[in-house]
């Protein structure tokens, strides 16, 4: 593409060539280079766009030009961009983001660690298939206090779980019937899920302690069709767990409570325990996050305070791949269709990293914007281009990897394409380092939207509605 400077009386057209990455609204047959007004802004070509697809109804669309969001007129692009009208610009016109708007806060006794949902679009509501009938949402979330709890979407607390001798740092649902947490007790524990929407009341009831860190378990991932868990600690490890009881070997008695101590059930039987499968070893400091590959789950990722990614084969249980960069990893998430695998930074930024064995370089491409580390990310179920950050600055951000821009010469950058604020900070003056309103965790449900908990002992749902 041409790079010379934009003469001042530039022609009042240029010619754009479109596509589209999404089969559902692509273009019945090739248009070829179509001439435009250089006046042209979004909305504008967003209805052009439409006009050519014959929508029924309009789509929103967002536009990128040589891998930037389309923000001002077409003439101001080129300007700023020094682009020739006389170029035919190559324009991707995608689904538009609709801002997540303000939906509901939930509020807790202490702070909240960890949020997920459970919804017949979630990861635990598809691998259930039909098993899983249910029109009912519910969020999971854990707390500071030591408890779990799963909310309808009416803000009542339906169930809650009891069981941790300490503060609750991840929870995840593993199935429409089952539940698992970890925390700084240095446990994993499963719990039994009953939900009776008729009566409007649920019950969480612990049905197994996993025993094996020896320090705090400040993550987990879970896998329903191969019953396996993954768990990131503090001891500078990884754990690999089964959530049936009858494959779990028997819990390391060195870690095991001491007798008289030990938790019992009301009816005082004491709770089966159970042991790894494997204890994967590499890390130089404490693991942050973990997470399955999204299309082979006997691949995995885990982040580290001491700079790096581990790519883990879990078979064997063997490192296979590790990427050194130059901040401590607070969280970790994989991006399948894009190969990459984005890293929440202590550096305040988001770095997407390439693990495939071809790749160069270590740093893909950089997320910025946050003002605080980077400690919980979460990828759009509706987009595999798009992912929501959680970070101690108070907000959550929503990012989209096809928009990004060269700074440097050479480094890729991208920017947030809308900013999430907690609702409990209206009105207060805005604190740089986000205390008081730190965000620990963040989900995001098709159905439900971005679920957020954080310092502010709220649970907080953000939704994007239809226009």
């Amino acid at each position: 593409m041409a790079t010379a400077q934009v003469p001042g009386d530039r022609l009042a057209q240029v010619r754009i060539h479109l596509k589209t990455r999404s089969p559902d609204i692509e273009l019945p047959q090739d248009t070829g280079p179509i001439l435009v007004s250089t006046e042209l802004k979004r909305y504008q070509l967003s209805t052009l766009v439409n006009r050519l697809l014959d929508t029924e109804k309009p789509i929103p669309l967002e536009f990128l030009v040589n891998g930037q969001f389309l923000r001002t007129s077409i003439d101001e692009f080129l300007t700023q961009n020094g682009i020739s009208a006389e170029t035919t610009l190559s324009v991707e016109y995608v689904k538009a983001l609709i801002p997540p708007l303000y939906v509901a806060s939930y509020e807790h006794d202490d702070w909240v660690s960890s949020v997920d949902v459970l919804s017949a679009s979630s990861k635990a509501g598809q691998w259930a298939g039909a098993r899983y009938d249910s029109s009912a949402q519910r969020i999971l979330s854990g707390s500071y206090d030591g408890l779990l709890r799963v909310w309808n979407m009416s803000s009542e607390v339906v169930a809650t779980g009891q069981g941790h001798t300490a503060s609750v740092k991840a929870a995840k649902v593993l199935s429409p019937t089952q539940v698992v947490s970890s925390g700084f007790d240095r446990t994993l524990r499963l719990w039994k899920y009953e939900d009776s929407e008729a009566a409007g009341a649920a019950s969480l009831t612990p049905t197994l302690e996993l025993y094996g860190h020896k320090a705090s378990i400040d993550n987990i991932a879970v896998h329903a069709p191969s019953s396996r868990i993954l768990s990131a600690s503090s001891d500078h490890t990884v754990g690999i767990w089964s959530s049936k009881k009858a494959e779990g070997p028997a819990a390391p008695e060195n870690l095991l409570p001491t007798a008289n101590k030990r938790r019992k059930l009301s009816n005082t039987k004491t709770l089966p325990q159970r042991g790894p499968l494997n204890i994967l070893e590499g890390h130089q400091s404490q693991v942050s996050d973990v997470c399955f590959d999204g299309r082979d789950a006997t691949v995995a990722y885990s982040s580290s305070w001491d700079h790096s990614v581990k790519t883990w084969d879990l078979t064997t249980g063997a490192c296979v791949d590790t990427r050194t960069t130059a901040q401590s990893l607070f969280s970790i998430c994989h991006l399948p269709e894009a190969s990459l695998l984005a890293t929440g930074t202590s550096a305040r930024h988001i770095t997407l990293i390439d693990p495939r064995a071809s790749a160069t370089t270590v740093s893909a491409m950089t997320l910025r914007g946050h003002t605080n580390a980077v400690v919980s990310l979460a990828t759009d179920p509706a987009s595999s281009y798009q992912l929501v950050s959680g970070s101690h600055d108070g907000t959550c951000k929503i990012w989209d990897i096809r928009s990004v821009r060269n700074d440097a010469g050479t480094e890729r950058v991208g920017d947030s394409v809308y900013t999430i604020e907690r609702d409990s900070a209206k009105g207060k003056p805005k604190a740089v380092g986000g205390e008081g309103v730190k965000v620990f965790g963040v989900a995001w449900d098709r159905e439900v939207g971005v679920v957020s908990g954080g310092e502010d002992k709220r649970v907080q749902i953000n939704k994007s509605s239809p226009p």
